[in-house]
């Protein structure tokens, strides 16, 4: 008889976390860790770079400018993941798509077989009326979505 359980496979084997720079996203990138850690999951660190708007006359300095936060990012969590060693280890991969918060995110969660997703919550006022990317998650129904303030 099968029952369809998978000995060693219950629970999330990639725990997504969307990172941009603000506090709240880096709130959720450390929750996210933490999930990871007690699940024995990777950590996948997703940071999704902007698209130049079509009518912008000097794209450039735009894409350069997101560059340099992916590129902080990423010597952020690395020392922090240094500091740590030994006492929270933490399989961890950072990734960087491009496009809207939402669709970058999507796509990273499709690709990289995400099991959970979580984000920081909205600082931006507007959003309660037109959505957060958080709701727009949420909503899609398609991961266990956590939303951390």
């Amino acid at each position: 008889m099968n029952t369809g359980f998978e000995r060693g496979t219950d629970g999330p084997r990639v725990i997504l976390a969307g990172v941009d720079g603000s506090e709240s996203s880096l709130r959720a990138a450390a929750y996210a860790a933490g999930l990871a850690r007690r699940q024995n999951a990777l950590l996948a660190l997703v940071y999704v770079q902007p698209v130049m708007p079509p009518g912008a006359s000097l794209g450039a300095p735009v894409a350069g400018a997101t560059g340099e936060i992916a590129e902080g990012l990423v010597a952020g969590i690395r020392e922090a993941a240094e500091r740590l060693k030994g006492v929270y280890d933490v399989r961890w991969e950072f990734h960087t798509f491009h496009g809207d918060p939402y669709a970058g995110l999507v796509g990273a969660a499709e690709e990289l077989t995400a099991d959970a997703v979580v984000v920081g919550a909205s600082e931006q006022a507007g959003h309660r009326f037109a959505g957060s990317v958080a709701i727009r998650l949420v909503r899609a129904g398609r991961w266990p979505v956590t939303v951390v303030p």
